[in-house]
């Protein structure tokens, strides 16, 4: 079967951890905005797929600003997205038709993602219905309750990113879920609608930009990027 790909760009993000009135997202790092870095990496990627970028729509004017200053050009849909993280990839979902599509939900502040990373994603969803972005962890881990703790083989524990790749039969049933604040990431959605995960080994600098300090260290490691590229 001959499939067609999508990537989901979820935006929701705020900048109150980060100390900024502008949502993070559009935040500049190398000149550019977050955001345009992270589209123009799946726009890059060898699958070529159709972009969809969830947005507040209460950010929908200041992505169009922003798209005017930076004239920025790589095709994209933009979808306004939900309350929660499960009902905006639901809204981004719903206007994928194609039962033959392999779909990457990414996060929008994870501009550092390797093309080899999304590549190899796309080819294992299709090889397997799922794989998941990780890596293992380089740190010792416990595990606690209310009483104690305890130690846990690191070997054992891997740290979630994304994209998280999946075919659409396999979201077309998890979103169907009535929402659970179980739902963490779409992994989870997935494998509670009964679904064994894959994971992919992701990137070690695949970082999720959440406070100030991390916008210091993305910077510098998108240069590196662009000048080994």
């Amino acid at each position: 079967m001959k499939h067609t790909f999508y990537a989901i760009i979820v935006a929701g993000g705020s900048g109150k951890r980060i100390n900024s009135l502008l949502p993070k997202q559009f935040l500049p790092i190398a000149g550019r905005p977050i955001l345009m870095h992270t589209i123009e990496k799946f726009h890059k990627s060898n699958y070529q797929p159709k972009i969809i970028l969830v947005l507040s729509a209460k950010d929908l004017n200041i992505w169009k600003q922003k798209i005017e200053e930076f004239d920025f050009k790589v095709p994209h849909s933009v979808v306004t997205g939900g309350k929660e993280r499960f009902f905006s990839v639901k809204n981004g979902l719903e206007t994928i038709t194609a039962k033959n599509a392999i779909i990457a939900i990414h996060d929008a502040v994870r501009p550092l993602v390797s093309l080899n990373t999304i590549n190899n994603c796309y080819k294992s969803a299709i090889a397997k219905g799922n794989a998941i972005a990780s890596i293992s962890s380089r740190d010792s881990i416990r595990v606690a309750d209310t009483e104690k703790n305890i130690a846990i083989p690191r070997t054992k524990v891997y740290l979630v990113q994304t994209p998280q790749t999946f075919s659409y039969k396999q979201l077309e049933i998890a979103y169907k879920q009535e929402f659970s604040n179980d739902f963490t990431d779409d992994a989870s959605v997935v494998e509670k609608a009964g679904f064994n995960i894959f994971l992919e080994e992701g990137d070690q600098f695949n970082m999720k930009i959440t406070y100030e300090e991390d916008l210091i260290l993305a910077e510098a490691l998108i240069k590196n990027q662009f000048k080994s590229s």
